[in-house]
């Protein structure tokens, strides 16, 4: 069985042209990293990539089906697959049998789309954003795709410029963006009716707690205005300029933005040092929160293994800082949620004229890292920009990737009633998902919620 699998993959090999490759290598970018896929020069080599994954094997030949149906080599599919296009098409519609996400198969159709005429003019409007060399006659769509991506232009939940892009002169692939991104929203949506956030069979329950009672979970009341402090400590420059952080000024800006939409009372402080920076989320555990709904802190800096770096590299214990916030610490805000998000590094890095950046050292061992452990009370939640061994990236010119994904994502799916762990896993899925500098970042949750968390927008608001 497996000579006659080798066989099969051999004679499929065979038969593909260069342009099939790379589509094929194109649609698989959410199984197999950007860099692994850009060394394959062949399709016997991209097979075997697809094996060491374990996308394909003897007995496993889903992913390869639609792959073949996808680049149109229905004549592959079934002479060497025993398949065909009707039994594909009735197999795909099935809820989650597609392995090809949405967004792959929207901006592969798009490329397949387009004229040679098409891609020039895009290559032309893409002047300004992308390096002259990446928009050469011979670069491929799906080459120029794969720049914008890597450059932040377009990403799977903003399609924006590239809509922008093509109203000029293909006004019916802008439409077809339009109709994926509902069709986003729609999904969205469809969870919340599944889960619906405020579902009680007693109302005189809902009327009296203030709260809805849900089958999954009674959710965290947001009743009051402001709904709480957002707390933002920023460090951005150093008392040593090489380990100043660029970009960092637009991941404050982003909170703020998101927060102040959302009715928090946003507060930002820049460049604290070790001590201070202790002593700022001290002082605001021992505020009155008696009239909030919860407590909110950004901390953006350097950082070494359940540690954050202030200015002058003095290092405070990330399980000190949350431990100001327990109930016994933090009276008022017992019962209350407190979110702690750490976008942090290594600290030891300079700042070489890169478009992102890695906000450590590039050894990996110590590295912006989740706590092994959380102090044993309620109603607290850790997210981390990355976990152990991973680097976590910062763009100098757009801020870290973390931060921007979580303010879009905010601004996506709040207005939906979704709950912020739910929106954190989503983060935690997208920045997983991209290829940064070869290397891959995976973000963690940690959490002792009790209730269900969800940020409610001001009424009659659905952007910021």
């Amino acid at each position: 069985m497996s000579r006659d699998f080798h066989k099969l993959l051999f004679e499929v090999s065979e038969a593909l042209v260069t342009d099939e490759l790379s589509a094929l290598k194109f649609l698989s970018l959410e199984r197999v990293p950007r860099r692994k896929l850009e060394a394959i020069q062949e399709p016997k080599a991209f097979f075997e990539v697809l094996q060491e994954k374990d996308m394909i094997g003897v007995g496993n030949l889903s992913f390869l089906k639609e792959l073949l149906y996808r680049i149109g080599r229905i004549d592959l599919l079934t002479a060497h697959l025993g398949s065909s296009r009707e039994e594909m098409e009735r197999e795909l519609q099935l809820p989650g049998r597609a392995q090809v996400s949405a967004y792959r198969q929207l901006l592969y159709g798009i490329a397949e789309d387009l004229t040679p005429e098409d891609v020039r003019s895009v290559k032309f409007l893409l002047q300004k954003q992308l390096p002259k060399n990446k928009l050469q006659e011979n670069a491929s769509m799906l080459q120029v795709f794969l720049e914008m991506e890597i450059n932040g232009i377009i990403k799977e939940d903003n399609l924006t410029m590239l809509k922008d892009i093509l109203q000029g002169f293909r006004a019916d692939l802008k439409k077809k963006i339009d109709a994926y991104e509902e069709k986003r929203k729609e999904n969205y949506s469809r969870e919340e009716v599944r889960y619906p956030v405020s579902v009680s069979g007693h109302p005189e329950e809902q009327r009296a707690e203030g709260e809805a009672p849900h089958p999954y979970g009674k959710i965290y009341k947001m009743k009051n205005k402001p709904h709480g402090y957002c707390l933002i400590l920023n460090n951005h420059i150093f008392k040593n300029p090489r380990y100043n952080r660029e970009g960092t000024l637009q991941d404050g800006e982003a909170v703020k933005s998101v927060f102040k939409w959302l009715q928090f009372e946003t507060v930002e402080y820049m460049d604290l040092e070790g001590k201070k920076l202790k002593d700022t989320v001290k002082e605001y555990s021992k505020k009155d929160h008696r009239n909030m709904d919860c407590f909110v802190c950004f901390i953006l800096s350097h950082g070494e293994k359940d540690k954050i770096k202030g200015v002058d590299d003095v290092c405070v214990n990330i399980e000190d800082l949350v431990s100001c916030f327990t109930g016994t610490n933090c009276p008022s805000l017992a019962g209350k949620p407190k979110v702690f998000i750490i976008q942090a590094c290594q600290g030891s890095l300079g700042h070489p004229s890169v478009t992102v950046e890695p906000d450590s050292s590039g050894h990996l061992e110590v590295d912006a890292t989740p706590l092994t452990s959380i102090p044993d009370k309620a109603d607290i939640l850790i997210g981390m920009a990355t976990v152990e061994d991973y680097l976590s990236f910062r763009s100098r010119r757009t801020g870290s990737v973390y931060i921007q994904s979580l303010c879009e994502k905010m601004k996506l799916l709040c207005p939906l009633g979704v709950d912020f762990t739910a929106i954190l896993t989503e983060v935690n899925n997208e920045v997983a998902g991209r290829e940064l500098e070869g290397c891959k970042q995976m973000p963690k949750i940690t959490s002792t919620l009790l209730k269900r968390l969800i940020f409610e927008i001001p009424q009659g608001k659905v952007d910021n």
